[in-house]
């Protein structure tokens, strides 16, 4: 039975002709011991029955008409997509971070569905590693958050949830599942009317030729000429260069000292988070001699509205402060900017566009993303997390970076909540930033400045943590709420 990828998702798909496109993410989840290998296998084995993705691949539509298709994998083996290895003697924080940044790199069998992980042993400390790498087809980061319920546990020792029936994969005939996709794919290319395609043409040519025959179609046809016609290059002076070089580093900070920073500060936690990073992007290149008044960066914001595993989210772009400044007034100029992100900045939607890319050849598509990604200096996502211990095949999860897909941009900062702390990994282009351990050092600075207003910042953390906490000290017990999304337990069900 085969499943039409959404808009967004066969964009997504259709861009990795183009290696600087990548949307593949990670996350390394630090244990702290090994995990109990052959329980782990048996309830990834699970997961893939309770969420059929993870069993299908990818199946391009006819002459590229419209979205690819996702059918089942018939040769599917989970030893393909979950793999064991050990790094050499006591391996350090440094090898394990070299190898998924590797490991992120290598590009996926198109052949086989879209996701692996790795077991890493010998971690320093006794400790052990999950790397997960995922593509952005299959799910976002919340999605990821999502998937990971089905191998999570909320105690040490906790008893496997019952098995789940194997699915019953009907017998299709290969000449009726041809017939059926040639079919969904020649809707999909009628679905986009090709008045609103002429529309955004004209539009880009002549922006007085707007239509008028409708508010709702003239705002949809405003809002992506306004962003297939933004061309401003990016603004940093230093960060002009793009390969496929990649560095990455890993970083925390305790949740609580946040919070209340940015209470105090009038704002949220994730208008914090953005103005560390503007903070850290200034600062770096103060430190080079070549200052920059300001930088434009893409977020990330969810749409989600249910607890599906597919993607649900759209990306906007800020011109964000990162001239010398109070931290105080970059934290209320950058709040006032993402609130109005948040309640509707009149971007076009990811699904919007994507619509419209289905009527566009794949060089055309990609020259105009990498033309779309040459005007962003740098990327942050914000992925909520959990606030209390979580277990993986019997270990403790330490700590939690994910790895954020850069698209052409120079570095990108992803934050996760995990057990009282706010996990980041930066992910950075090593053409483009030049020394990435300066950037991390800045990036620790700006947060520590932001930690100053909550109240007794040098008091201990729920956890235990303040400011920015070593990698390689364990975490201690904490009493933050469960959230919301992880009261309802493995709700997922075989669809």
């Amino acid at each position: 039975m085969t499943e039409r990828m959404t808009d967004a998702e066969g964009l997504l798909w259709r861009l990795e002709k183009d290696p600087f496109l990548s949307s593949t993410f990670s996350n390394i989840s630090i244990l702290d011991r090994p995990l109990n290998v052959a329980a782990f296998m048996r309830r990834m084995h699970r997961a893939t029955i309770a969420i059929p993705r993870l069993r299908q691949r990818v199946q391009p539509a006819p002459a590229n008409l419209g979205a690819p298709f996702w059918q089942p994998d018939p040769h599917f083996s989970l030893a393909q997509h979950v793999r064991h290895i050990a790094l050499p003697g006591d391996g350090t924080m440094r090898q394990l971070l070299d190898l998924a940044t590797l490991y992120t790199a290598d590009p996926f069998d198109r052949a086989r569905p879209p996701w692996q992980f790795l077991i890493v042993d010998n971690l320093t400390g006794g400790r052990s590693a999950l790397i997960s790498k995922i593509h952005h087809t299959i799910t976002d980061g919340e999605g990821g958050v999502l998937l990971s319920m089905q191998f999570i546990d909320l105690e040490r020792d906790a008893p496997e949830p019952p098995d789940l029936p194997e699915p019953d994969l009907e017998a299709v005939h290969p000449d009726d599942e041809a017939t059926d996709v040639l079919r969904a794919a020649l809707g999909d290319a009628m679905r986009i009317p090709l008045s609103f395609v002429k529309q955004v043409r004209d539009a880009l040519g002549d922006p007085t030729s707007l239509p008028s025959t409708g508010a709702a179609t003239a705002a949809n046809v405003r809002a992506v000429v306004r962003q297939l016609s933004d061309t401003d290059p990016a603004r940093s002076p230093l960060w002009t260069k793009r390969s496929l070089g990649r560095r990455l580093e890993a970083l925390s900070v305790s949740y609580h000292t946040m919070r209340e920073a940015s209470k105090v500060l009038g704002g949220k936690l994730n208008s914090a988070f953005v103005t560390a990073a503007a903070d850290a992007a200034g600062e770096y290149h103060r430190r080079l001699g070549s200052p920059v008044e300001s930088l434009r960066t893409s977020m990330a914001v969810s749409t989600r509205a249910d607890e599906s595993v597919s993607n649900a989210f759209t990306l906007v772009r800020l011109v964000v402060p990162t001239g010398e400044m109070p931290i105080e007034e970059r934290f209320a100029a950058i709040n006032e900017m993402a609130t109005s992100v948040r309640s509707g900045s009149g971007e076009a939607s990811l699904d919007t566009l994507a619509g419209i890319a289905q009527a566009l050849p794949i060089s055309v598509l990609t020259r105009l993303a990498r033309a779309q990604s040459q005007t962003v200096d740098f990327a942050t996502s914000n992925v909520r997390g959990a606030g209390i211990p979580l277990y993986i095949g019997g270990a403790r999860l330490l700590a939690n970076h994910p790895i954020g897909p850069l698209g052409g941009v120079a570095f990108n900062l992803t934050l996760l909540g995990n057990d009282g702390n706010l996990d980041m990994g930066l992910h950075i282009d090593t053409a483009a930033v030049a020394d990435p351990g300066l950037l991390r050092t800045c990036i620790e600075d700006s947060f520590a400045k932001i930690a100053r207003f909550a109240p007794n910042p040098g008091a201990p953390a729920p956890t235990g943590q303040t400011h920015v906490r070593d990698e390689e000290t364990p975490r201690g017990p904490t009493t933050v709420r469960k959230p919301r999304w992880l009261r309802r337990r493995r709700t997922l069900t075989p669809q």
